[in-house]
């Protein structure tokens, strides 16, 4: 076996150090652009071409890139395998979800059925399964039952009490269902073709496993009074949840016995296939279809009279075939509005994550901006044909991508299985009980509420994460689907704020032997260099910041402007006194040299310098030495000048504002590492402008280091190089740091 050399790789470079102006004469900068202007590019999608229309159907119908080259010896088995599997579980998911909806279990159906077509036509994606989800069914029945209440619907029977009419109900429901579909996939169509398609990234993870886990818990108490054979009051709003389970908990004594054994008979049969399933998924070729087992079995109920004898809550009629097409009606959007933006956000978003995933474990390309109009194009022309609002289902995907499903002719034969069972079938599962249904639902929302892991792992990995993900749960739990998403995306929004706003500051140290400056809060072994700061910001600089940014570095480098005043003062009355004390100096030497001069110049010669040499160590002694070095050269100018000022190497001493101590500052340089900066605003550039300036006034010389191309292109838009040179911007930390040396040492060479 080759053995694999474990030594660390080293490598030397050996170049001039270079400044912004050094690195455009090295890298030949250009004013050039390879960029085509707004002009070339409108002309370009105007111009009609044969090339530009294949390219525009193919980008626009993905089904025509794909099934010419598709292998039917590769594909054709797992793809049938597969579309069986997902159609098998399409019948009872759908009749099961269209009740989250509050619809009848056949339009259910329809929505497993048309939407999947048009998927398959313009979507990306080779494995997910679109059709009924149960976080957009709940969405969905959220609206038609707050537009259409059973209270709205009521009638004097024969009796005189008060009924409700079902029919007109369930048909204004279906209405209600069918708009609030057709205008969120409008909106989705509209935001697909303005390619707006990278908004599901503000979506983030923990907001989507955040919402969809507090999705569930509507999803679940919804299902509870069928399960119970209870019938409680509806609430809305705020709470609305809450207010639920204490009417259903109000209504438990009026428990209906036979519902309840159905219920926990199907129920534990479900969980036990369902773990089987999980355990020997490798060695089953297929997972047992134990929802479509527990369906079928219940046509015993049809045979043995339970329905009557029992009065079990059944699906009930179930029509054979297809309703015409029929345009939603339009007059229902001003109230739908809210909703339907909600509904649209919500099934693109777990579409596009879901096909993303699959994408990436595949190796192939899934188009945001594409998927959100194959999805928008579902929800549209689903509306027509009576269905409502799909999505990716997770658990249907898996299944379809487990048994070898390959592209979406899969997806092409689930449609086809349920055509079948649309036409031929259907009639047979009216006598279905809706509790067997709620049961399929609380089974298959297992995954959801596996979520709730992420509590822990998110505590220990990223607690900003964990509080999007618990104020979004508390928030969809406590306020309803829609106003817990617009909380959570505006409580979401509000982290990304307070990231900018409160970056992590550093003072950066050298790494010994090395061209790496690491944090030195951080890192033990690296060392600052004496005189030089160099300080970071972990985020962009821009208006949100830059007051912050200032305030941080003027704290770490034990600068302000206060302080900054009081220095140069000091510093005024130091040369001052100095100068004063120069005269008084030489005026006595002068005296008491003439006074020597009349004696006899052999005999008191020594005595002489004697003197000279007391009143020397005197002067040093006492009034400070005296060195040009230190010298203020008022001509000098601290910003333009390309090196650092003599008068920098003074200590300057301090009293602190804030607790009283004092400080001693030997910074004569600092080097601001803006490698994490992406843009400029006018507000940065002018702290920056101003930043140099200020602490030019305390002779402390200002370095930008890292900037990129695009910094530097938007600072000479800003006119900054007209008071800044770019001799003060450097490629590197380690390029400023050599240059700062190199002058010092220049500076110390020339006083000796």
């Amino acid at each position: 076996m080759e053995r694999i050399d474990q030594s660390p790789v080293k490598y030397a470079v050996h170049r001039d150090v270079l400044d912004e102006l050094g690195l455009e004469e090295v890298a030949q900068k250009g004013t050039w652009s390879i960029k085509p202007t707004v002009g070339d590019k409108v002309k370009e999608s105007l111009r009609c071409s044969v090339p530009s229309l294949k390219h525009i159907l193919l980008t626009w119908i993905p089904i025509l890139s794909w099934l010419p080259k598709y292998s039917f010896r590769e594909n054709i088995l797992g793809d049938v395998v597969s579309g069986c599997s997902v159609g098998i579980m399409h019948l009872p998911q759908g009749m099961a979800y269209a009740l989250l909806a509050s619809l009848g279990p056949v339009y259910g159906l329809y929505t497993s059925l048309f939407p999947v077509l048009v998927y398959v036509i313009f979507g990306t994606s080779r494995h997910v399964s679109i059709g009924t989800f149960a976080v957009i069914s709940i969405m969905v029945g959220s609206v038609t039952e707050r537009l259409a209440p059973d209270e709205a619907f009521y009638f004097n029977g024969t009796n005189g009490s008060l009924t409700v009419n079902i029919d007109a109900r369930d048909a204004y429901r279906v209405q209600m269902a069918c708009s609030v579909t057709l205008l969120s996939g409008i909106f989705q169509i509209l935001l697909g073709v303005v390619r707006f398609g990278f908004v599901a990234t503000y979506l983030s993870e923990p907001l989507v496993r955040g919402y969809t886990t507090g999705a569930a818990c509507h999803v679940c108490v919804s299902q509870l009074k069928y399960l119970f054979g209870v019938k409680p009051a509806r609430f809305t709003g705020p709470f609305s949840l809450i207010y639920t389970i204490v009417e259903i908990c109000r209504l438990l004594p009026q428990t209906r016995v036979p519902e309840l054994v159905v219920s926990l008979v199907a129920l534990a049969v479900l969980i036990v296939v369902k773990e089987i399933n999980a355990c020997y998924s490798k060695k089953l070729p297929l997972p047992v279809p134990i929802e479509l087992i527990v369906i079928g079995a219940t046509i015993i109920i049809h045979f043995c009279g339970v329905r009557e004898d029992y009065l079990i809550d059944v699906v009930g009629e179930i029509p054979s075939g297809f309703k015409a097409p029929r345009t939603p009606d339009i007059t229902f959007f001003s109230q739908l509005i809210g909703d339907a933006i909600a509904v649209a956000i919500v099934s693109y978003a777990i579409t596009i994550s879901l096909g993303k995933t699959f994408g990436l474990k595949y190796g192939y390309k899934v188009d945001s901006n594409q998927e959100l109009i194959a999805v928008g194009l579902s929800n549209t022309i689903g509306s027509f044909f009576q269905c409502y609002a799909v999505t990716a289902s997770l658990s249907r995907s898996l299944v379809q991508e487990s048994t070898g499903g390959n592209t979406q002719i899969a997806g092409v034969v689930s449609s086809l299985l349920m055509l079948i069972m649309v036409i031929k079938i259907g009639s047979l599962f009216e006598d279905l009980p809706k509790a067997v249904l709620s049961t399929i639902v609380f089974v298959n929302l297992k995954g959801m509420f596996r979520q709730f892991m992420d509590v822990p792992l998110l505590w220990k990995t990223n607690k900003v994460d964990l509080l999007v993900w618990l104020v979004t749960f508390i928030s969809t739990v406590l306020f309803n689907l829609d106003l817990g998403l617009a909380l959570s995306v505006g409580f979401s929004m509000l982290t990304l704020i307070f990231k900018t706003q409160l970056p992590h500051y550093s003072i950066l140290g050298n790494v010994p032997s090395t061209d790496l400056y690491l944090d030195t809060e951080a890192f033990r072994q690296v060392n600052e260099i004496p005189g030089i700061k160099i300080f970071r910001s972990s985020a962009t600089i821009c208006f949100t910041n830059a007051e912050l940014f200032l305030e941080a570095l003027q704290q770490r480098v034990c600068i302000s402007k206060k302080r900054a005043k009081q220095e140069k003062m000091a510093k005024k009355e130091v040369k001052k006194s100095v100068i004063e004390i120069h005269v008084i100096l030489q005026l006595v030497l002068d005296k008491v040299t003439s006074y020597f001069s009349e004696l006899n110049k052999e005999k008191n010669l020594s005595m002489h310098k004697d003197v000279a040499i007391f009143l020397t160590n005197t002067s040093s002694n006492g009034f400070g030495h005296v060195n040009s070095a230190y010298q203020y050269d008022a001509t000098t100018s601290e910003i333009d000048s390309g090196c650092h000022s003599e008068n920098n190497l003074t200590p300057i001493l301090y009293e602190d504002e804030k607790d009283g101590r004092t400080c001693m500052s030997v910074t004569h340089s600092i080097i601001l590492d803006i490698s994490t900066t992406g843009f400029v605003d006018t507000v940065t550039v002018k702290m920056l402008k101003n930043i140099f300036g200020d602490f030019a006034d305390v002779d402390v010389d200002i370095y930008l280091a890292g900037c990129q191309a695009c910094v530097v292109e938007q600072l000479e838009k800003a006119a900054f190089f007209e008071s800044i040179p770019k001799t003060r911007l450097f490629v590197t930390v380690h390029d400023a740091v050599l240059h700062i040396l190199r002058k010092l040492g220049a500076v110390l060479e020339g006083l000796n």
